[in-house]
């Protein structure tokens, strides 16, 4: 039986603010100063519409994004994109890709994978454990034929016990 992936996206951003971490999960994301984008950088060198993501569908069945300079209709940003060293104006992100926006300003791509756990079936032998606390709590003083303490168990039971002494 053919086994499902479980992936989880995370873009690590650091920037004037600080670092976040942000679970990409839809189709587009906008990446700029701008306060009405998704992730939002703050840095007076980061463009307002500085970059976008885009989800992309694998033949697996899976996806990834693409990160692409500036808005999809091709304005770009003033300081362009560094990825991994590289100055670009589009790229399909891979696990710890490194994007520079400007000084002092970057993410982290991360991209997690794991196989879906199936549980084994149940095995056939069913052991159940009894502990003594599970038991009951003979009265004090009370015993059977065999000088063993009385408890709560049936007389089937008890013949049980003693069949395998």
């Amino acid at each position: 039986m053919p086994t499902a992936a479980y992936q989880s996206h995370l873009f690590i951003i650091q920037d004037d603010k600080g670092r976040a971490e942000i679970t990409l999960d839809r189709e587009l994301h906008t990446i700029g100063r701008d306060p009405d984008c998704d992730i939002r950088l703050v840095s007076q060198f980061v463009s307002r519409r500085h970059a976008t993501l885009v989800q992309l569908s694998n033949d697996d069945g899976t996806y990834c994004y693409r990160i692409v300079d500036g808005i999809p209709a091709g304005r770009s940003s003033s300081n362009g994109l560094l990825i991994n060293g590289h100055r670009l104006r589009a790229h399909t992100l891979e696990h710890e890709d490194e994007i520079v926006f400007g000084p002092n300003v970057t993410a982290t791509y991360l991209l997690l994978r794991r196989e879906e756990v199936i549980t084994a079936l149940p095995d056939e032998y069913d052991i159940t454990l009894i502990g003594p606390n599970m038991m009951g709590h003979p009265e004090e003083g009370e015993t059977n034929s065999d000088n063993l303490p009385q408890s709560k168990f049936s007389a089937a039971m008890l013949n049980q016990y003693k069949q395998v002494k």
